[in-house]
């Protein structure tokens, strides 16, 4: 069994959005967390979704789950107190779901709306070989470490940084097991799974991912999306006029 946990907890202080979460801005007409749930709900490997929605806006997701159609989700709780918060209500929900402890948990968060069917596949596939999946990019920037955020001595190699992805895929029994083990340490906000399993001493396994499977954040990636989507309509206007033919009647020869 595979389920998807989307986090959409937080509200978005980065997007600056007037008041509205990113993950309820809409893009192309569409609710950005709607774009994000049509990833797993139409892919054939996933059979449920649990979401932990920030609390005030569940009523209003579950409008759009109905409104859209999204048949998978089995169920919405509130958020946590922080993205670590999120995951782990929701974790609890899935548990509540899964049939075997080496049943499969696809962890998300709510604005990965260009999130392909490969991506999807390829995490299922290798976490139920290793039990751990974080997809990733090969850093294409330099990177500097600094830790007043003025001065640098120190230059990381390009050739060995990566950029962490969602989903990220785990075996029920060992997501679980760090959820109980950073309650015992105290380890209250790890800023993903995968920095939370290193943290306890784990290796993880990478798997390249895909450049475009952007995490909406910022007002820049909000342009890019809507650029997306432009050249998107783009396409297909051309396709079709490549297809049937068909000229502007009145342009001037």
């Amino acid at each position: 069994m595979v389920t998807a946990v989307i986090f959409a907890g937080g509200v978005g202080a980065r997007m600056q959005s007037m008041g509205i979460p990113k993950q309820f801005m809409e893009v192309d007409g569409k609710p950005i967390i709607i774009r994000t749930l049509e990833n797993f709900q139409h892919h054939p490997e996933v059979n449920n979704i649990v979401i932990a929605c920030l609390e005030t806006w569940i009523d209003k997701l579950k409008e759009y789950i109905e409104k859209y159609g999204i048949t998978k989700v089995k169920s919405v709780v509130p958020g946590g107190k922080n993205g670590h918060g999120s995951i782990h209500n929701g974790l609890l929900e899935a548990k509540k779901l899964s049939e075997k402890d080496t049943d499969i948990v696809l962890i998300c968060d709510g604005v990965r709306p260009l999130l392909s069917d490969k991506l999807i596949s390829d995490c299922i596939r290798i976490a139920w070989e290793y039990e751990t999946a974080v997809p990733v990019t090969p850093s294409i920037d330099s990177v500097l470490e600094s830790k007043d955020g003025h001065t640098c001595r120190r230059s990381l190699p390009r050739s060995e940084m990566f950029i962490t992805q969602a989903p990220q895929g785990y075996t029920m029994r060992k997501i679980m097991w760090a959820h109980e083990e950073a309650e015992k340490r105290n380890i209250l906000n790890p800023i993903s799974s995968s920095e939370l399993l290193i943290e306890l001493g784990e290796e993880v396994h990478i798997f390249i991912g895909d450049r475009d499977n952007i995490k909406v954040t910022t007002p820049e990636d909000m342009r890019f999306l809507r650029a997306y989507y432009y050249y998107r309509q783009y396409e297909n206007f051309a396709r079709e006029e490549s297809m049937y033919g068909t000229k502007n009647q009145y342009s001037r020869s």
